[in-house]
């Protein structure tokens, strides 16, 4: 079966090397939103020939296809990723304790969104909202 990543880049008549097919399905199966060192680690582990260099270059390479989104969570420097899937909107949540980030959806937040732009004279085309907060002691 393949990775979301996969199935995106064979719509888009993209053809992947054997090693791209493997950081495809690191990161389409990744539950974190990781860096490149988190891609290699976790691909060098099925296939220890990958090289840093070829993770860059396959990041690079689906980010510029439109099969991955970039995050930079809190300017901390290190870029992270996810998939980009097309029916897949959702926000993001940052533990600025933890560096742990949380996905959600709000269908009230995203009419919000929507009226917000009207009211100020825009046709909201795409946004990307992230929140950063610490979690809350009880």
């Amino acid at each position: 079966m393949l990775s979301p990543i996969e199935r995106l880049c064979e719509e888009k008549k993209i053809k992947l090397t054997e090693n791209r097919k493997i950081i495809a399905r690191v990161i389409s199966d990744s539950t974190d939103h990781p860096d490149v060192d988190d891609v290699y680690s976790r691909s060098s582990k099925i296939n220890p020939k990958i090289g840093i260099a070829t993770v860059y270059r396959a990041v690079r390479m689906f980010e510029e296809c439109g099969v991955i989104a970039k995050h930079d969570f809190g300017g901390k420097g290190k870029a992270r990723y996810e998939v980009l899937e097309e029916h897949d909107h959702h926000d993001h949540l940052v533990n600025v304790e933890s560096g742990e980030v949380h996905e959600f959806f709000s269908e009230e937040l995203e009419k919000l969104k929507e009226k917000v732009a009207l009211e100020m004279g825009f046709e909201l085309v795409d946004h990307k909202l992230e929140l950063y907060g610490r979690p809350v002691k009880k």
